[in-house]
This record gives C-alpha cells, sequence and structure tokens, in this order.
C-alpha cells in the first residue's frame, strides 16, 4: 500500500505548478513548449540536427549541480524568444552516445545549432546577460 501510495504522488509531480519545470517533467505550457527531452539518437536526429528552426541543446545530468542552475534558467530564456528558437535537453547519462559525439568533457555543456551543425557552444554555467547574448546571436537578432 506504501509503495503505490509513494508512486502515485511520484506520478502525480509533473503536474503540479513549480515542480513541473524540474528534472525530468513533460510539462504543457506555453513556456514549455519549445523546450524538449531527447528521447534517442533518432529524436535527436529528428528534432535536433533537422530542425528548421535553431535549437539550443542543453547537454547535463541528474547530478550535476550547476546544470540545475543554468538549465531553468536557459529554459525561460528561450521561452521568451516565443518560439524563434528550441531547446532540446540532453541527459548524458542516458545518452552517452551523443555525449561522445559532441565531444562534451564536462556538463553543463550548450550548443547552438543551425541547420544541423554547431555554431557556438559554451561550457559552464552564464548569468542571464550571457544567455540573453548567446541566443541572439544564435537567432540573428
Amino acid at each position: 500500500m506504501a509503495q503505490r501510495l509513494a508512486l502515485q504522488r511520484l506520478l502525480a509531480l509533473p503536474a503540479r505548478g513549480p515542480l513541473a519545470s524540474h528534472g525530468r517533467a513533460f510539462g504543457t505550457s506555453a513556456g514549455r513548449r519549445s523546450t524538449f527531452n531527447v528521447q534517442d539518437g533518432s529524436d535527436f536526429q529528428d528534432r535536433v540536427v533537422n530542425s528548421p528552426k535553431p535549437v539550443v541543446v542543453d547537454f547535463h545530468a541528474q547530478w550535476c549541480g550547476p546544470c540545475k542552475i543554468l538549465g531553468p534558467r536557459l529554459e525561460k530564456l528561450v521561452a521568451k524568444q516565443e518560439g524563434k528558437v528550441l531547446m532540446a535537453k540532453v541527459d548524458i547519462d542516458d545518452h552517452t552516445d551523443l555525449a561522445i559525439e559532441y565531444e562534451v568533457s564536462a556538463v553543463p555543456t550548450v550548443l547552438a545549432m543551425k541547420n544541423g551543425d554547431v555554431v557556438d557552444k559554451f561550457v559552464g554555467i552564464k548569468d542571464e546577460d550571457q544567455l540573453e547574448a548567446f541566443l541572439k546571436k544564435l537567432i540573428g537578432a
């Protein structure tokens, strides 16, 4: 009984307010539509490499403290771009092959991709002004 109750609580978390934007939760609010979690290599190919829009790729890990700060900050700024740019989140523990392919040696690593090519990148945490400049450069604004 206790296990079932714990499972019900866990499954209910993504639907709850501020918790929906953390971790691996899937939300449907307007701000979340431009951000998605990469499911596998083929999903990455379809939604990132073949994307007609520029894509910010956030390589992160659940155990990474700076990732927990950068991720929500970056998501918020991507949402403010009103669909001009997408954000793909790649957990390096789940998708080691992608991390190796894109030469990710530390997390967080953020790539800016346009037409399937990496056009810019940074490693580590950035403040909002630096992230806005990074996005504007990618979008061409």
